[in-house]
């Protein structure tokens, strides 16, 4: 467990940056092989989307590691955070801060994103994607970027994880981020059983249906235990019966366009269709309905 530990505190950057790119690889093959929607658009030009608001990510990431490290040092240096209340084997660190990490630094984060209406406009650029496959977990725009690193900080100081532990969190998240927005087919049986413990492709695709109530289920990034615990868990009897995208910005000059994607949080709000900001909602619909009358 120890060289574990060692070997991710040193980790080198093309590493990581093998384990992004090959993942990105290994599953837009897979993609080819056992699509689970066989979509009618060009790969090339969608991908080149979506990394280049991985390059804004990594922009940013750069950015801030300097705060995260030296966080995740002071934690380890001064024994402060929930690792060190009591006595535990490096084990039970190490799977205790994953899954916290997890908790704070993915779930917890995402949730909020989806309650507080200034951070969902910033979300919401992750959720148009009509064509979800392998590069859909690379969208998000460099706002929502910042509210991520951050919660991961606050994790890191929180709970007390040291360096190695954060290194290791972050590239399994990477890896799920990839295996969970693949456009590839799994036999469902197996997924069910996985998404007990681990979110799955399927389990993590409903959260990607254009209309509310499933846009808001599924939060998770690695662990499902948190959407089961705080029942946001949710499956659909046929995975093939949903449809991509959110409902309000379905129209591709608005969600396959980089300059608009990057506009979408500072344009008017519009309210979906559904169970979000209610009041909004009731609100839009309201006016809506008088427009029509009008007309």
């Amino acid at each position: 467990m120890e060289s574990l530990i060692t070997f991710f505190e040193d980790i080198p950057t093309w590493l990581r940056a093998t384990i992004l790119i090959g993942g990105i690889f290994l599953f837009w093959v897979m993609e080819g092989v056992i699509p689970l929607f066989r979509f009618q658009y060009n790969k090339i030009r969608h991908a080149g989307i979506n990394l280049t608001f991985t390059l804004f990510t990594a922009i940013i990431g750069f950015g801030l590691a300097g705060v995260l490290y030296f966080t995740s040092y002071w934690v380890a240096e001064n024994e402060f955070g929930l690792l060190y209340l009591a006595e535990i084997p490096l084990w039970a660190k190490i799977i205790i801060g994953v899954m916290l990490l997890d908790f704070i630094g993915a779930w917890l984060v995402h949730w909020i994103e989806h309650k507080v209406k200034w951070m969902w406009k910033f979300h919401l650029i992750h959720h148009t994607d009509t064509t979800v496959d392998v590069t859909t977990g690379l969208r998000h725009h460099p706002g929502e970027t910042v509210f991520r690193i951050f919660f991961t900080i606050l994790g890191v100081f929180l709970i007390g994880v040291p360096i190695g532990i954060v290194m290791l969190y972050q590239s399994l998240s990477v890896l799920f981020a990839h295996i969970t927005h693949a456009n590839i087919t799994m036999p469902k049986k197996v997924d069910n059983a996985l998404s007990y413990i681990f979110v799955t492709p399927n389990m993590h695709k409903i959260h990607h249906h254009y209309t509310q109530p499933l846009t808001d289920t599924n939060y998770g990034n690695i662990f499902a235990i948190w959407d089961r615990v705080f029942g946001t868990y949710a499956e659909v009897d046929d995975i093939k019966n949903l449809k991509y995208g959110i409902d309000t910005h379905m129209d591709p000059e608005e969600n396959d366009r980089l300059g608009n994607l990057l506009k979408i949080p500072f344009q008017e709000y519009r309210p979906p269709v559904g169970s979000k900001f209610n009041a909004d909602n009731a609100e839009s619909v309201t006016e809506s309905k008088k427009e029509s009358e009008r007309k």
